[in-house]
């Protein structure tokens, strides 16, 4: 059966050939794991998707015996990332947790194979059709995670390499902890015989709460359509980044703190796509970042804490699009860093508590409108990742937890200060961005 593309079928076929689970290669008994108030809110999310691309080699063409060396390795890095061998359970008092033990316990791992598809078709700037069918999971909420595993991994065999796609569930971890799994994986494969940086499961180290959620048995209605996007990565050498941070820093007055990189780049994008959106004068629009709060703590949490340590952080007053257009860019860069600054451990504290005593779960529609929100960062080093089968070519995100504005930044490939961003649009905006000249500098 040919896959859809909207209206037109592709005459391209991903078909699996094999599925298994994966288990801990030692036996752990019993572990649990709770949730807590930086977990609890994102099981109403969709599981995370991660793609990683890798041109053949003298060991991507010997599939067999290089699949089966990743997921032996997979099985080995579990008993230090326990948790994504485990299902999602409630207690007896309601509080959800991570259960691992000889009934609730494994990776789903699949291998499938796609005829006449390349790894340049696949990294291609515009994300392809086909990667709602080359990363598990997509469209699956979180909440699955009671009867599915938490982590399922695709192996796909492409006529010049390899794709491996992996879906986390996003109530047990961030992307600090998907990124510190994924290069721990990387260096079982590479034979190192033990990883350099293991996992902190003690959730004390971040909020020692129990807070019980009341979660319908049908959430099928949570599962709402983005509608028509498109999806495509940006990318900006790093002497276009040193370029955009400049013209941004260019009109501070004397004194001023200067903007960071993220906050250069972060209303670059942010002008950009309003912009594009072709909003009117008075229409509102929203700036947000989805912090890593590890290091914004009186005594910080430690980096190789797992789990999710990140909040959802908004320039506090709405602007409007003529006064973010109209006045120089330094201006939406103040309120981004503004409330990056605002963000610190009171506060956090202060939303944690807020948050157990009326919990709130997100769901699709709470993005709202004319919003631009980015998460991940080019600070991971997701360029490093080598199984054994050198870099990869490219690094992406899946379809899942996308909306109209939503922004991924990576790493650029060439290293250096190069970012690449992905942005997620309504199709008639990605038009008006793709031919906005200010928005892709004189050296995209």
């Amino acid at each position: 059966m040919a896959i859809e593309n909207g209206s037109k079928k592709a005459d391209k076929m991903v078909k699996v050939t094999k599925k298994d689970m994966v288990l801990p290669s030692k036996d752990l008994g019993r572990r649990e794991c709770p949730l807590v108030t930086f977990d609890l809110p994102y099981v109403t999310f969709y599981y995370n998707q991660k793609l990683l691309l890798y041109k053949g080699n003298s060991s991507i063409d010997d599939w067999e015996e290089m699949v089966g060396n990743m997921k032996e390795a997979l099985g080995e890095i579990l008993v230090d990332f326990y948790p994504l061998a485990g299902r999602l359970e409630k207690d007896k008092e309601g509080v959800l947790r991570v259960v691992c033990d000889v009934k609730n316990v494994g990776v789903e791992v699949v291998e499938a194979v796609v005829d006449g598809v390349g790894i340049d078709e696949l990294g291609e700037d515009e994300s392809s059709f086909l990667l709602q069918e080359i990363v598990p999971y997509t469209g699956v909420l979180n909440l699955e995670g009671f009867r599915r595993p938490l982590l399922a991994v695709q192996f796909t065999k492409v006529k010049d390499g390899l794709a491996i796609g992996c879906a986390f569930n996003h109530a047990i971890l961030d992307d600090h902890s998907t990124w510190h799994f994924m290069n721990s994986w990387a260096e079982i494969c590479r034979r190192s015989g033990s990883i350099s940086n293991p996992p902190l499961h003690d959730h004390t180290k971040a909020r020692n709460t129990r807070v019980k959620l009341d979660l319908r048995s049908d959430q099928s209605q949570l599962a709402n359509s983005p509608g028509m996007m498109r999806e495509k990565i940006f990318r900006f050498s790093g002497s276009a980044i040193d370029k955009i941070k400049t013209d941004v820093n260019s009109s501070l007055s004397n004194g001023s703190k200067p903007f960071s990189t993220f906050q250069s780049l972060g209303v670059h994008i942010w002008r950009a796509v309003t912009r594009a959106r072709h909003l009117n004068t008075k229409d509102s629009t929203v700036f947000t970042v989805f912090a890593d709060c590890r290091k914004m703590f009186d005594s910080p949490t430690p980096e190789n804490y797992f789990g999710n340590l990140i909040q959802a952080v908004s320039t506090a007053t709405p602007t409007t699009t003529e006064a973010l257009l109209g006045n120089a860019p330094a201006f939406g860069a103040s309120m981004v860093q503004k409330v990056i600054e605002m963000h610190d451990s009171k506060m956090i504290e202060g939303r944690n508590k807020e948050w157990d005593a009326s919990p709130k779960l997100f769901q699709w529609k709470d993005a709202g409108i004319n919003r631009v929100a980015v998460g991940s960062s080019p600070r991971f080093k997701v360029y490093d990742i080598d199984f054994g089968c050198g870099r990869p070519e490219a690094v992406r995100s899946g379809k899942n937890n996308k909306f109209d504005g939503m922004v991924y930044l990576y790493e650029g490939k060439g290293g250096g200060r190069s970012i690449d961003v992905e942005i997620s649009l309504e199709a008639q905006a990605m038009n008006n961005l793709e031919k906005d000249k200010e928005f892709l500098m004189e050296e995209h």
